[in-house]
């Protein structure tokens, strides 16, 4: 059943460490002061895992299931993955699963940023939300958790904080861009902080 099925069913969750499928390490920043605290959420590079998991479809939530899927075959242990997109509403929800790669190889997020901006110069419906799924390899069962963030996109780059688009992504009920924001301050708005509570609740019900 694998070291995490064993130990996730002890209350406190002693000495457990939580495979992420990601080395984006940000992610883990995000990601672990939402975790309960005997839970120490690793990379796969931490995990001694080194492998470049493809995201060949067309669904956040069908990626998400390719990466937890492979980790699981690879290991034998319950895992958990996520992907995350950008969705614009004059773009029609691009950049979407597209979103790490929007600008082409190589991965840059400032270029990224930059034909965002580009694509939406004369736009003035700048409505945008970010939307996270998480796909847990629980037991055998695959469970998905999402999460949404709904807000703006900025006319230009505020802050120096985060990654990705966040220096011009503008929550809805924030004065701030994500990129400004402490990681205690977006995760009151975060997509990820939103799908990973709902991931947290089902493993402490499960515990």
């Amino acid at each position: 059943m694998g070291r995490f099925a064993k130990n996730i069913r002890i209350i406190d969750y002693a000495m457990h460490q939580l495979i992420f499928a990601t080395n984006n390490a940000h992610k883990v920043q995000e990601i672990q002061p939402l975790v309960p605290s005997g839970i120490r959420v690793i990379t796969l590079a931490e995990a001694g895992i080194d492998v470049d998991i493809p995201e060949p479809h067309d669904t956040l939530e069908a990626n998400a299931d390719e990466k937890s899927g492979v980790i699981l075959q690879m290991t034998g242990e319950d895992c958990f993955s996520e992907d995350t997109g950008l969705e614009v509403e004059a773009l029609g929800g691009a950049p979407g699963v597209k979103s790490a790669r929007y600008a082409g190889e190589p991965v840059s997020h400032d270029a990224n940023i930059s034909l965002l901006l580009k694509n939406l110069e004369a736009v003035e419906n700048r409505n945008a939300r970010f939307r996270t799924v998480i796909s847990l390899r629980w037991k055998g069962y695959r469970h998905l958790f999402e999460g949404i963030c709904e807000g703006t996109i900025l006319k230009e780059r505020r802050g120096e904080k985060g990654f990705g688009y966040d220096p011009v992504f503008l929550p809805d009920g924030a004065d701030k861009a994500f990129a400004e924001m402490t990681l205690e301050e977006k995760s009151q708005y975060s997509h990820r902080a939103k799908a990973v509570e709902k991931l947290i609740a089902f493993l402490k019900k499960e515990g």
